[in-house]
């Protein structure tokens, strides 16, 4: 019995440490090295070199002066990332994105897209529509004392086309909009932390 327990008993080392171990350890170096930004998550620093968020993870911005992302049912958590699993049927889905489509269309004006009253499957989506983006363009704008076309101008250089012309949709990154905002349309109230 022992023959047998000890070889089955070094195989699951040695493959614990190949597969746990030696292999993710060389997939990150070598994502590293090809990849430095996505390696580390694509975090987005300021010129202090204090991270204030990351290109890949939505968080929430709720001043007048900013994009708003799209709604998450988790608050933006990382640890917690997912979907409320409400079914088209359900009343408490409908009085949510009743509610969201209210508060979108009383801030912004005009009728609210789909993206800016559903919430994303994880829940952290970066992006939004550029008719969500654009939408939010007024408000922005009067929020930091510009003028509309600039602020239009600014999302629209961020818009982000489908890969290869043909995989995904149209799409803004807030964080990176919003920082570009900072930097061409300086801000009355407080900057983003």
């Amino acid at each position: 019995m022992l023959t047998q327990i000890r070889p089955a008993c070094v195989m699951i080392a040695a493959m614990l440490l190949l597969t746990g171990l030696a292999y993710p350890l060389a997939m990150t170096g070598i994502a590293s090295v090809i990849a430095p930004r996505s390696a580390t998550g694509s975090l987005i620093a300021r010129d202090d070199g204090v991270p204030i968020g990351s290109a890949l993870i939505g968080q929430d911005f709720t001043q007048p002066a900013y994009l708003h992302p799209r709604p998450s049912v988790v608050d933006y958590d990382t640890a917690a990332s997912g979907a409320s699993n409400l079914g088209p049927t359900s009343s408490e889905l409908r009085e949510s994105v009743k509610a969201r489509r209210d508060a979108w269309e009383t801030g912004n004006g005009g009728i609210a897209p789909i993206d800016a009253v559903t919430a994303s499957a994880s829940g952290l989506d970066p992006d939004i529509s550029p008719q969500n983006a654009r939408g939010q363009a007024r408000r922005i704008a009067e929020a930091r004392g510009a003028d509309p076309a600039q602020v239009l101008a600014v999302i629209d250089a961020h818009i982000q086309n489908p890969l290869l012309g043909i995989y995904g949709q149209p799409r803004v990154n807030v964080l990176m909009t919003n920082l570009a905002l900072d930097a061409e349309l300086p801000a009355q109230s407080a900057p983003m932390e």
